[in-house]
């Protein structure tokens, strides 16, 4: 990325499955079969071909699962997008510093959308939801890794779920 090219970042409260966007992220489960929050909507509102995707995926590249902090491509199926960017994020621990593995789960979903030459990329607050990690804390990650990331991606929308995690989103992007 040139000095002079920067991404733009946007949040927005909404439903991920319905982002018009080139790619959206989906904050998977390691197995990459499906599962709740957004992984279950995501899944469901995109068909079978994702599913079918993901299964090669276990098959051949990924017999153990995706491992926390990498990203893969689908085909979007029937989502507005033009594929789905698989990534695992890390479950909080007390005890642990993790950030390391969430700021790669939103590193190499972007590295993954330059190799596909998606320009536009929505997000959802990855690790946020059933992993416990703590809202302010995981935006100020995720909006830090984006701005830092060296990418081609022209735009990143956070299309988040609440207006707690909107709110926690966008002081991270006033920061």
């Amino acid at each position: 990325m040139s000095p002079e090219i920067r991404t733009e970042i946007r949040t927005e409260r909404g439903d991920i499955t319905e982002a018009e966007v080139d790619a959206v992220v989906n904050a998977a489960n390691s197995s990459l079969l499906g599962g709740g929050g957004v992984d279950g909507a995501i899944h469901r509102r995109g068909g079978p071909a994702i599913l079918a995707e993901c299964r090669e995926l276990r098959a051949g590249r990924y017999p153990d699962g995706l491992p926390t902090g990498q990203a893969v491509a689908t085909t979007a199926g029937d989502l507005p997008a033009r594929w789905v960017i698989h990534t695992v994020g890390p479950v909080y621990a007390k005890r642990e510093d993790r950030s390391h593995l969430l700021a790669s789960a939103y590193r190499q979903s972007l590295r993954v959308a330059d190799e596909l030459g998606a320009r536009t990329v929505a997000f959802p607050a990855v690790s946020a939801g059933i992993y416990g990690w703590p809202i302010p804390d995981a935006a100020r990650i995720a909006v830090e890794t984006v701005r830092s990331a060296d990418t081609s991606v022209a735009l990143v929308r956070f299309v988040l779920f609440n207006d707690d995690v909107q709110a926690a989103f966008e002081a991270a992007v006033r920061t």
